[in-house]
């Protein structure tokens, strides 16, 4: 049997899409949540649960780290950007390696020896591999954790991640909706397997009783891979109305990477599109030892889209065959 022992745990990116889910798990679990954060008082809705302290703090400085992790019995690194901020180019090799740097530094000051550490898919730190920045830096932090002596540290590696909330499905929803007419896609035959957020929640909670998981890597997928044609007009299935997609060649997905880095929030860029030149697919199913059998988009999605309710639950066979 598992050890059950309440934790105090303190999360670093606590207050993102599966920060917010994990969190809420670890709370009905019985676990001390430290969550730290720049902005407090955007975050104030995290307070409702019982155990959570939300806690002021720059996590790129290391003495706050090492203040902060002081009296924790886990720390989960959940931070990630996926578009760098600015034009100087040295957000992901901030915001991925760097701070896992100081994240491990001051671990070691705390003498905390349980990681829990979010990395993705295909991500490698092989310079010579010829991937994206965002997949070279995630690589490059992971392999960083798993070197230190001493440091009990399991890296999770998904596929996109969906749920209520996410920045997939109700991203290219909105995107739909907004856009008049048809819409057009870059890289439209890239390859994804969805995996639920709360699959991946359970599979963090699991882990942190369970020895068995110290050192290891695991990628977690959904039960499904798709295109990501096929995962957009999905989500068009659940609008009022219909809307084409357009799937793009790869020089137009070139072109419209180049263009749209350019736009406020870079909604995509190039090195989105170079992310997206190797299939977001795990080579095997989820992994047995967390139990689990992971949701599909089918069940999970109707429950949050916003017209889902009215529109059915449609699969994604019959979405894409009245689109096309």
């Amino acid at each position: 049997m598992p050890d059950t022992k309440k934790l105090n745990i303190c999360v670093l990116g606590g207050t993102g899409f599966v920060g917010r889910h994990l969190t809420a798990k670890l709370c009905s679990d019985g676990h001390h949540v430290r969550i730290l954060t720049r902005h407090r008082e955007r975050h104030r809705a995290l307070l409702v649960l019982p155990t959570v302290q939300l806690v002021q703090a720059d996590i790129q400085n290391e003495s706050e780290l090492a203040k902060h992790f002081a009296g924790q019995d886990v720390v989960i690194n959940l931070v990630g950007i996926l578009n760098e901020p600015g034009r100087k180019g040295k957000g992901f090799q901030q915001a991925h390696v760097e701070l896992t740097q100081k994240v491990v530094q001051a671990c070691e000051k705390n003498r905390v020896t349980r990681l829990l550490h979010m990395s993705a898919l295909n991500a490698t730190a092989d310079p010579q591999a010829g991937t994206s920045h965002y997949l070279h830096s995630k690589g490059q932090a992971e392999e960083l954790v798993h070197v230190i002596k001493g440091m009990n540290v399991t890296s999770f590696r998904p596929s996109v991640i969906f749920g209520p909330g996410d920045s997939f499905f109700n991203r290219f929803y909105s995107l739909l909706k907004n856009i008049p007419f048809f819409f057009p896609l870059a890289c439209a035959n890239a390859k994804f397997a969805p995996v639920y957020v709360g699959d991946v929640v359970e599979a963090f909670v699991h882990s942190l009783h369970d020895a068995r998981t110290y050192g290891k890597r695991y990628d977690l997928c959904g039960p499904k891979v798709y295109t990501l044609k096929e995962l957009v007009n999905y989500a068009g299935c659940f609008l009022p109305f219909k809307r084409r997609v357009i799937a793009l060649g790869t020089g137009l997905s070139k072109l419209q990477a180049m263009l749209l880095e350019f736009a406020p929030g870079k909604p995509f860029t190039r090195d989105n599109f170079k992310s997206m030149q190797t299939d977001s697919v795990c080579k095997g199913p989820f992994p047995a030892i967390f139990g689990i059998k992971p949701h599909s988009v089918e069940e999970i999605v109707p429950q949050y889209l916003s017209d889902c309710q009215q529109r059915g639950r449609y699969p994604i066979y019959r979405c894409h065959s009245r689109r096309d």
